[in-house]
């Protein structure tokens, strides 16, 4: 799920040009280093899961289940 959400938030903020480590930091309320080790980071931590559903909420994001065609959707 963790993944998932990951690859959720930052195809997300690709598809909007938010790229940029302070960029994306500023879109998800995070400072531009710990965005960046949320959103990168290899070795998962205690906590990142819910970090990442946060994200993914501040967002407006929802998570589908992998059996749709679409990752993400737009709350409405």
């Amino acid at each position: 799920m963790a993944i998932r959400l990951r690859y959720t938030i930052n195809s997300h903020l690709e598809d909007r040009g938010i790229t940029t480590p302070a960029a994306v930091g500023a879109a998800i309320g995070l400072p531009a280093a710990e965005a960046a080790g949320l959103l990168r980071r290899r070795q998962w931590r205690a906590g990142d899961l819910a970090a990442l559903q946060a994200v993914a909420e501040r967002l407006g994001l929802k998570v589908v289940p992998p059996d749709t065609d679409h990752l993400w959707q737009q709350n409405r």
